[in-house]
């Protein structure tokens, strides 16, 4: 008995009591605390309330703050009109299980069953599926971090006891008064039903709730949705990254320096790198590109390698996304007339070579440029490729992390390929490249609408 009860503890301990520890203490793989000046995130858990969320969307509508609820699955099935009012309001809405019970006593397959039941139910009231989650109590086991696939874990910063009613309005506006300050992700609860909590007790939050948001209102804080508070963190580390991050791209970069010599990359630009590349066999099977070359085995290409230093740099000096996309708009036209300068001035390479070929995430827009985007095939080198390449976005991209979370449908590896013709067609020795205030200008011809690569 000694024995069984001895490995009870040491699986319960391994399986759910060190990952709630982890993510509590360290944050691993969990978003708790934003850093914000002035944004912060209101949370409600455990609804819809047939009486006490439709009065709490009426509160936060006149006020203009937008919350983040994290819904019971089988409350959404009954409360179909208020998951509609939330999503048509602005708000988002996230999963709380489909039934409010804790990850310690369900298996993996389980929670990810209530999981999907409950986002389900979102995506067929609203059109969009649910892909936040808070699991009840906050209690995770260890398959959660990654069983979850593209689905965000969302802790908190501070809960108040707002469940219980006995705690009355006026203790707990003076309780949330104390965190009325930006980066705060507040938990409060809009339905009493659940275990442990009592029926009445969202009216003692709503009377707190509203002194709150005068209090925000009064000190010119936000209140925004949990994603929109990430974004935001996210631009702040891009800005100030803390010092494991800065080690972390020292090292990637150090890895990266190292890569380049031993393979032999060549750039055009030693001073500002944008690409770098090599000369190699093509591999792959035979493609036909948009000008309608073909591309056969064995046929000589010039690898292209994106300059991630430069990528790192620029995000962050970037003020948002569309800032960074521009940046490197403007890198890339700079540096195709260069890599046409580069071939021309070598015979022998240019007559070898018959295409530019890349392997990125970044492969919306590249067209504009003349590349033809294909397909990466399935396979082992596809699989490496992806991984390779996540990693590579958490590192050095400066809003890889959220892109990550946001996008993960959409992040898939692609070939980008432009046949040597049209590199020296477009940006051969008749290329003329200028830049004004106006805008970025192929001789006699402006491009006025920059191309979303990103």
């Amino acid at each position: 008995m000694e024995v069984l009860l001895l490995w009870t503890f040491y699986i319960l301990t391994f399986y759910a009591f060190l990952p709630g520890v982890f993510s509590r203490l360290f944050g691993f793989r969990v978003f708790q605390k934003g850093k914000s000046d002035r944004d912060l995130a209101l949370t409600f858990d455990d609804g819809p309330d047939p009486v006490y969320t439709a009065q709490l969307l009426d509160l936060l509508k006149e006020y203009q703050a937008k919350a983040t609820f994290f819904v019971v699955g089988i409350h959404a099935e009954q409360q179909p009109e208020l998951i509609k009012r939330m999503h048509d309001e602005g708000h988002l809405i996230g999963i709380h299980n489909y039934i409010h019970k804790t990850n310690w006593l369900m298996r993996p397959a389980t929670v990810k069953r209530h999981i999907k039941k409950t986002s389900d139910i979102i995506e067929a009231i609203t059109g969009k599926p649910a892909i936040y989650y808070r699991p009840p109590w906050g209690i995770v086991n260890l398959f959660d971090f990654g069983n979850l696939g593209h689905i965000q874990i969302i802790l908190w910063s501070v809960l108040f006891g707002d469940w219980r009613k006995k705690l009355g309005a006026e203790r707990l506006y003076k309780r949330m008064s104390k965190r009325c300050r930006g980066g705060e992700v507040l938990l409060l609860h809009d339905c009493g039903l659940t275990f442990g909590a009592d029926r009445e007790a969202p009216a003692e939050m709503l009377i707190a709730l509203q002194r709150f948001l005068e209090d925000a209102k009064a000190k010119e804080l936000r209140c925004v949705r949990v994603d929109e508070l990430m974004r935001a963190t996210d631009i702040e580390k891009t800005r100030n990254p803390s010092w494991m991050k800065q080690m972390v791209v020292k090292l990637w970069l150090g890895y990266e320096k190292l890569f380049h010599i031993f393979f032999g990359l060549k750039t055009t630009n030693e001073k500002s790198p944008v690409f770098h590349f090599r000369t190699r066999p093509y591999h792959g099977e035979a493609l036909q590109l948009d000008d309608g070359l073909v591309l056969n085995h064995d046929d000589m290409i010039l690898e292209l390698h994106f300059d991630n230093k430069r990528l790192y740099d620029i995000g962050k000096r970037s003020r948002s996304s569309m800032q960074l996309a521009i940046h490197m708009i403007r890198d890339v036209e700079r540096t195709l007339p260069e890599i046409a300068e580069y071939l021309q001035a070598r015979e022998e390479l240019c007559h070898e070579v018959k295409a530019l070929y890349g392997v990125s995430f970044m492969h919306r827009g590249p067209e504009q440029f003349g590349f033809t985007i294909r397909e990466l095939p399935r396979g082992l080198f596809s699989w490496i490729t992806q991984k390779y390449l996540r990693v590579l976005m958490r590192v050095i991209h400066p809003l890889g992390q959220s892109r990550l979370k946001q996008q993960s449908n959409q992040l898939v590896p692609k070939t980008i390929i432009m046949s040597k013709e049209t590199l020296l067609t477009r940006y051969g020795h008749c290329f003329a490249y200028e830049t004004s205030e106006s805008g970025i200008h192929r001789g006699e011809h402006a491009v006025n609408k920059a191309p979303h690569v990103m």
